[in-house]
């Protein structure tokens, strides 16, 4: 089993979990939850408060795209294509950075990082400019009134995907 370690939520709450994604699909952690599709779940970032800083993750335990089954293939493009649509018509975000790390304790997940003009002015728009940016919003965008904006984007992502079912 792998070991437990205390993890801080966008909130500024920590919880001790061994996977982050195994917690969501126990139904530990309901925290920025979206959506599910058969196969992936869509939330927003638990750790970093940027508002429509989405997590795609898979709900079987793996790791690689190479461990998808024919379905989840293509469950995870039609749920990806459906998630970045709504992020645009939803919350007007124009421009993402799409992540994908082999090397984590987590399941599969990409991150779906919005670009905000501020980010871009503080910190440019170069790929070395993502480290930075989770870095600041850890430290400086925990307060009420951001923390907020966040709820708000999980809210209307999840009334999006409510009214079109």
């Amino acid at each position: 089993m792998t070991e437990e370690k205390n993890i801080v939520d966008f909130t500024g709450k920590t919880k001790k979990i061994a996977c982050l994604a195994c917690a969501r699909e126990k139904g530990e952690i309901v925290l920025g939850n979206i959506i599910k599709s058969e196969y992936f779940d869509a939330h927003q970032d638990y750790e970093i408060p940027i508002p429509g800083f989405i997590i795609i993750s898979s709900r079987r335990h793996i790791q690689s795209v190479d461990e998808f089954t024919e379905d989840e293939r293509r469950d995870f493009i039609e749920f990806l294509c459906r998630i970045r649509s709504a992020m645009i018509k939803v919350l007007d975000i124009k421009t993402i950075y799409l992540f994908q790390a082999e090397d984590t304790m987590h399941h599969f997940h990409v991150w779906l990082i919005p670009r905000y003009n501020w980010m871009t002015e503080k910190f440019g728009t170069k790929i070395e400019s993502v480290r930075p940016i989770v870095n600041y919003s850890k430290e400086f965008l925990r307060t009420e009134s951001d923390i907020a904006k966040v709820e708000e984007a999980i809210q209307k992502l999840k009334q999006f995907f409510s009214s079109a079912e």
